[in-house]
């Protein structure tokens, strides 16, 4: 019989421990970045990440834990992000699907004969914001009509990337607003505030904010719209699209079967993967000679080609071939495969943020910033930074919410507060600012689907960018800051 080995001590971590994988991490991005540039989204971030990991893994040894522990820590942070990983592979799935089907080319072809280019960015933003708010998905948003946008804006000559901020923007305030949002209610939820008492509190940062964001895209709609593409190099890519696809409403459908599924809160990834079935299987319908010349498959039966067509289509994308740079660009996209280096990506961002908040490296940076927040406006500013850096280090928007929504209720309690601050506080710290960070989840998946790297559409997500701004002009002005006794229908109000 084998003797038992006693247990290490295991020590608590000092704050030196805490900041280290943090300054690791730093330097290891802003070497990547420096060397790689937008490259390096490809790998280097992700190897960068991974070796953060392995330097926090190291510290949590040191302190007495076990392998097992810290393994365990980062299958937690594997498993809490499955359900974003079918996502988005049903969003590759269906890029590729409804571009084969015609769905993408008819958004594109009939947005060309409409647009304005002075009123693109703020049209595409109110879009986006509308569909979000009704369907309660800033994901589901981008990854589907943003996608067009930003396709249809390559095709007009605007900005991709301003249009991509633009989306993004939009894309949030129903994430933000909407009472379908799941973000929004699980802020409401762990803060025990009623979810329309934290929509109204919302309302105050969401709504200046979204004015803001309208007013600039105007502008840069001023500045940049009448240097669109030229009527003969439009009519040629019209000329290509129409020769490529039989433009018709019909290519709508799985549009329709989309939004009447998430409307009906089909869970997202169920959602997306019908719709892109339903485009893979109305493809040889609608659109069979470019499904027969895309598989070029000259030796299958038809209905054979047809079946490699749409398979293929969800594995590795669509690919035309118009000979249009511009309408190739914009169509030979898509894929499952094309998801892989995003999902590198947020499993090595997760495990990271998993060990440093599963052995309390996390709450050794945030304790000494609570002790030193003496009024309600640095109160206000510790939750939003806290919220904001944990979508940097944890590369995670629910982690950005949870943790500061956990750690800061009951000082919000002891200083009389209405939950229904901080649940604000939460929300524009840590929901809309996750698509700003490269390797967060939201801003990995935001740069894969619109095909913008984040750090590039980063300077025109205005919606994004002004929300906590108003935020912390509302904690430090006390505009709209309600005590626990004036909340009318907060939990546990006095």
């Amino acid at each position: 019989m084998e003797p038992i080995q006693p247990k290490r001590p295991i020590k608590e971590p000092s704050l030196l421990d805490a900041l280290i994988p943090l300054i690791v991490l730093a330097l290891l991005i802003s070497a990547a970045v420096y060397l790689f540039g937008n490259a390096a989204m490809d790998g280097p971030l992700q190897v960068a990440l991974i070796f953060s990991a392995l330097t926090a893994a190291l510290i949590v040894l040191k302190n007495g834990h076990s392998w097992d522990e810290v393994a365990e820590a980062g299958r937690k942070g594997v498993s809490s992000v499955v359900s974003a990983i079918f996502i988005l592979f049903a969003i590759g799935a269906l890029i590729g699907a409804w571009n084969m089907a015609g769905t993408i080319p008819t958004l594109v072809y009939y947005g060309i004969m409409v647009v304005d280019p002075d009123w693109f960015y703020p049209a595409a933003f109110l879009v986006c914001a509308l569909i979000s708010f009704a369907i309660g998905s800033s994901w589901t948003t981008a990854g589907t009509i943003g996608v067009g946008l930003v396709g249809l804006a390559i095709m007009v000559g605007v900005s991709p990337e301003i249009t991509a901020g633009a989306v993004i923007s939009g894309a949030y305030v129903g994430e933000k607003m909407s009472p379908l949002s799941e973000t929004a209610i699980l802020a409401a939820q762990l803060t025990d505030t009623p979810i329309h008492t934290h929509l109204r509190a919302q309302a105050w940062s969401s709504g200046p904010a979204l004015v803001i964001a309208l007013i600039g895209f105007v502008i840069f709609g001023a500045m940049n719209g009448t240097a669109g593409a030229s009527e003969a190099l439009i009519d040629s890519e019209l000329g290509a699209l129409s020769q490529l696809f039989a433009i018709s409403p019909w290519t709508l459908l799985p549009v329709v079967l989309l939004v009447a599924l998430s409307v009906l809160k089909v869970p997202a990834s169920l959602a997306i993967a019908a719709s892109a079935l339903s485009a893979a299987i109305l493809a040889p319908i609608l659109q069979s000679e470019a499904v027969l010349r895309f598989i070029d498959a000259p030796d299958l039966p038809a209905v054979a080609a047809h079946v490699k067509a749409g398979w293929q289509v969800m594995a590795t994308g669509f690919e035309a071939k118009s000979g249009l740079a511009q309408v190739d660009s914009l169509l030979s996209r898509g894929g499952m495969a094309s998801m892989l280096p995003t999902i590198w990506l947020i499993l090595g961002a997760l495990v990271f943020g998993s060990l440093l908040d599963e052995f309390g490296l996390l709450l050794k940076l945030v304790t000494p910033l609570i002790a030193r927040a003496e009024s309600t406006g640095a109160l206000v500013a510790t939750v939003v930074g806290s919220a904001m850096g944990l979508n940097v280090v944890a590369g995670d928007q629910y982690v950005a919410v949870v943790l500061p929504a956990r750690i800061f209720s009951a000082e919000f309690r002891t200083r009389g507060l209405a939950s229904s601050n901080l649940s604000r506080a939460v929300a524009d710290g840590g929901s809309v600012t996750s698509p700003l960070i490269p390797w967060n989840s939201c801003g990995a998946y935001m740069a894969a689907v619109l095909g913008v790297p984040t750090l590039v559409y980063l300077p025109f997500c205005l919606f994004n960018i002004a929300s906590p701004l108003v935020t912390l002009v509302i904690g430090y002005t006390g505009w709209r800051i309600l005590r626990r006794d004036e909340a009318p229908d907060a939990v546990g109000a006095a």
